[in-house]
């Protein structure tokens, strides 16, 4: 018996002892966080999956009749299609594909009649169950909560939740106090009528407290949960150990520290009018909040659009991370000039080297995406061992990477021709880049929303017949989240946060692609500032972006015929920047190189003619 499948017995034995039929394994947190600690792996655990969105289901049963049916699913995105495959036995589990194949309608096709399927309520969101039980009820199957996670029980080396110490996010980073920023969410209490608010995102929580944490990997928050009141002040909940002296002056004396497992007992004993984003909180609070006298207001969480819109101190900061992280990505560019990395696994190790050289990375802001050739057509690939690829042949390398700095996040893609381009990936890659400046240089009116300005990144793939199946943009935190909402730039109608407003301050990616199944990938990728941009000819107030990300484009995998003057002109003026930024910061060969690689363009173009 393989290790997958002495775990997956293990968990059909506990079922069966609790009296389940099934269990439902998402891959989240309490908090619905995207990252989350090693304590909270449990798909990865279970079915050997290292994606970083997923879930699974299993039935206490595998039918006897199985064939293709394994009593057990794995559901993940298109993101991660080959990927599952190679991760986990598909013995074991069936591979499902969502949204078109969600977890509940295999559980309605798969479950016997009268079955008791449990879920975890602290992993479980209301309006997951909502849906699934609506879908079940025909088949009589019922949604059951457990008092104790299955899978903890036969995890016997679970990692125990992190412990480490939280730190101050200082008003030299932050721009606003925590008390500040307690005073302004009082005042929207006050406005909804509510008396208190729970705040259960971990990023939330940073943000309001000005804390950081190490609680969870390329993320640096402080597992806590929050209740913050219409008078100012708040409750943390956390383990105590990690909130030393100074961080608890720093919190002041209207801010008390309660154990983290102190949530759900406060819960109950809360009165009045309270406030919850139904997004963020999972079942086990709605449970909770309904044994006590609270009454319910569900809202947004009133940090998300301050804490999206950035002061002018975060967003100084977020130019000066960028400032610094494009000259380790200049030296790592340069690098693959001189001397190519052994393999995909060597260049990201690599590249974090160089980041590390300013003594003020905390940590990555995610995976690096480190792809050659056919692994770059993957949007969301990992290189792994088994997986990683050498540099070899004439082919691209895509690395998408980023940086935690306390003054900001960073995350860039750059595209790198290894040999000699074919006339195909020159057209692509141009494409995208004309979809890429298109974006970039774009003005709108206030109250344009994300999803509205998406097709100025498509339209030169579309008008060939090509496209990409991901988003155009995602926010980005401030030494938070690499993705951070609610802002976002896609083509999906009714995809979270395309119907979002974009308001100055946000900060958001521009990432076209495109990708060739089995070849090669392309993305060209910075993150943009949205910025003010009124003119005297203007009869409504105006909009546009501010590129903040700083790194030359691979020109070798341009073809000039296919631009504009004005976007030739985009271009050189945005290497005149990148020049001007990163020069000081490189000497001897690097700087040489850096000289070449963001000489203008159209000079280039004449002199090859």
């Amino acid at each position: 018996m393989t290790d997958s499948a002495a775990k997956l017995a293990a968990l059909r034995a506990t079922l069966k002892a609790d009296g389940l039929d099934g269990f439902i394994v998402p891959l989240t947190d309490e908090h619905m966080s995207e990252y989350v600690g090693a304590y909270a792996q449990r798909l990865g655990w279970l079915t050997g999956f290292q994606g970083s969105a997923g879930s699974a289901a299993v039935l206490a049963d595998r039918p006897t009749d199985a064939g293709p049916a394994c009593g057990a699913a794995i559901f993940v995105d298109g993101r991660y299609t080959i990927q599952v495959r190679a991760q986990v036995d598909g013995d074991l589990y069936e591979y499902r594909s969502v949204p078109a194949e969600p977890l509940h309608l295999w559980l309605a096709e798969n479950a016997a009649p009268g079955s008791r399927i449990g879920y975890d309520p602290w992993l479980t969101t209301r309006a997951f169950l909502r849906t699934a039980e609506a879908a079940l009820a025909a088949k009589d199957i019922r949604l059951v909560p457990v008092a104790a996670n299955p899978v903890d029980k036969v995890w016997a080396d679970q990692p125990a939740p992190p412990m480490g110490a939280a730190e101050i996010h200082g008003a030299e980073f932050a721009g606003r106090s925590s008390a500040d920023k307690r005073a302004a969410i009082a005042a929207e209490l006050k406005k909804a009528g509510a008396t208190a608010v729970l705040l259960s995102a971990l990023d939330s929580i940073a943000w309001a407290f000005n804390i950081r944490g190490h609680d969870v990997a390329r993320t640096p928050v402080v597992r806590a949960f929050a209740i913050v009141r219409d008078d100012a002040t708040a409750t943390l909940f956390t383990a105590p150990s990690k909130i030393p002296g100074e961080v608890a002056a720093h919190l002041g004396p209207y801010v008390t520290i309660q154990p983290y497992k102190a949530f759900g007992p406060a819960l109950e004993a809360l009165e009045g009018a309270v406030m919850l984003d139904p997004a963020w909180s999972v079942a086990a609070i709605f449970e909770a909040l309904g044994r006590g006298k609270a009454r319910i207001i569900e809202a947004r969480d009133p940090t998300i659009l301050p804490k999206s819109a950035k002061n002018p101190v975060e967003l100084d900061g977020m130019r000066a991370a960028h400032v610094r992280d494009g000259g380790a990505i200049a030296k790592f560019l340069h690098s693959l000039e001189t001397a190519l990395p052994a393999d995909e696994i060597d260049a990201s190790d690599r590249l974090e080297a160089f980041r590390r050289e300013s003594n003020l990375l905390k940590d990555l802001s995610f995976d690096s995406i480190s792809a050659v050739g056919p692994n770059a057509a993957l949007p969301h690939y990992r290189s792994e061992p088994e997986t990683k690829r050498a540099f070899a042949g004439e082919t691209i390398y895509l690395i998408d990477s980023g940086g935690q700095y306390p003054d900001g996040t960073t995350d860039i893609t750059r595209t790198v021709a290894l040999g000699t381009p074919t006339a195909e990936m020159k057209d692509r890659y141009t494409r995208v880049l004309k979809g890429h400046i298109a974006l970039a240089v774009a003005r709108f009116p206030k109250g344009t929303r994300g999803g509205q300005l998406d097709i100025l990144a498509r339209q030169f793939l579309w008008s060939a017949g090509l496209d990409y199946a991901h988003g155009t943009g995602h926010g980005v935190g401030h030494f938070l989240g690499v993705h951070e909402g609610p802002q976002r730039i896609a083509a999906a109608v009714g995809a979270p946060g395309v119907e979002e407003v974009l308001l100055p301050g946000m900060v958001l990616s521009n990432e076209p692609g495109f990708y060739k199944a089995g070849d090669y990938g392309i993305r060209i990728e910075n993150l943009v500032i949205v910025v003010e941009d009124s003119r005297p000819t203007d009869e409504q107030p105006m909009l546009a972006f501010e590129t903040i990300t700083l790194a030359p484009i691979d020109k070798r995998l341009i073809e000039p015929a296919l631009l504009t003057p004005a976007e030739t002109g985009w271009l050189d003026a945005y290497h005149e920047r990148v020049r001007a930024a990163l020069e000081p910061q490189l000497d001897g060969p690097a700087r040489d190189w850096l000289l070449a690689a963001t000489a203008p363009l159209l000079a280039e173009a004449r002199a090859a003619a």
